[in-house]
C-alpha cells in the first residue's frame, strides 16, 4: 500500500549507520525529510544524497530534519555512502522493513525504462563526475525504487513521492515549497 498525503507516517524505530537510535516520534514538531534509496553502492543514490547534504544547511536553517535509509547492510554503507559524512542519520535496512511499512515498492518494469531513458546516461555521467562510480552491491535488491516523504510537525505525510525511474526523486523545488522557501510562480 502507498503511503499519500493526509495521512500519518508510520511510525518506527531503528539504529542509524552510528549505532544511534533513531525515533520518528523525536521528530515530532518539525518537518522531515525522509528518502528511501536503492542501496549503498548506487551511484545515483550517493548523487542524491550528495545533492540533499548541500541543501542541508539551507533546509535545517528552515527547520527541516533529513533521514536517509538503505536497503543495504550497515558494512556496504559504511564503504559506500558513509565516506559522504551526512549530517543526518543513515539507516540500515537489509530486511527491508521499513521499505515495506512505507510501501517502497520493488519494479523491473521501472528498473527497465529508467535503462532505456536517454536521460540515464547523462545522470550517470553527473554521478562519475561527482566520484560516484556504478558499482554493484553484492546480495543488493536491484529493482528497488526510490521514494520520498516529506512529513509535516504533527506526523501526517503533506508529500509522498515514489519514484518512477532510479533517480526520480521529491523535487528540491517541492522540498522548499513545502519548507515555505519558494515563491510560487
Amino acid at each position: 500500500m502507498h503511503i499519500q498525503s493526509g495521512m500519518p507516517a508510520p511510525h518506527f524505530q531503528a539504529v542509524d549507520l552510528f549505532g544511534d537510535q533513531v525515533d520518528l516520534a523525536v521528530y515530532r514538531g518539525r518537518p522531515l525529510l525522509l528518502s528511501f534509496f536503492r542501496n549503498a553502492a548506487c551511484a545515483l543514490c550517493n548523487l542524491r544524497v550528495h545533492g540533499l547534504i548541500k541543501h542541508y544547511a539551507d533546509y535545517h536553517r528552515a527547520g527541516l530534519e533529513m533521514m536517509a535509509v538503505f536497503e543495504s547492510p550497515a558494512a556496504a554503507m559504511r564503504q559506500y555512502v558513509g565516506r559522504q559524512d551526512a549530517p543526518f542519520p543513515l539507516i540500515a535496512d537489509p530486511e527491508a522493513r521499513l521499505y515495506t511499512l512505507y510501501g517502497v515498492e520493488v519494479s523491473a518494469a521501472k528498473i527497465a525504462a529508467t535503462m532505456a531513458m536517454s536521460a540515464t546516461q547523462g545522470v550517470i555521467g553527473e554521478a562519475a563526475a561527482q566520484g560516484f562510480q556504478l558499482t554493484e552491491e553484492s546480495g543488493s535488491n536491484f529493482m528497488r525504487m526510490p521514494a520520498d516523504f516529506f512529513i509535516g510537525p504533527d506526523g501526517v505525510v503533506l508529500d509522498a513521492h515514489y519514484a518512477d525511474y532510479v533517480w526520480d526523486h521529491m523535487p528540491f523545488a517541492r522540498i522548499e515549497e513545502l519548507l515555505g522557501l519558494a515563491v510560487p510562480a
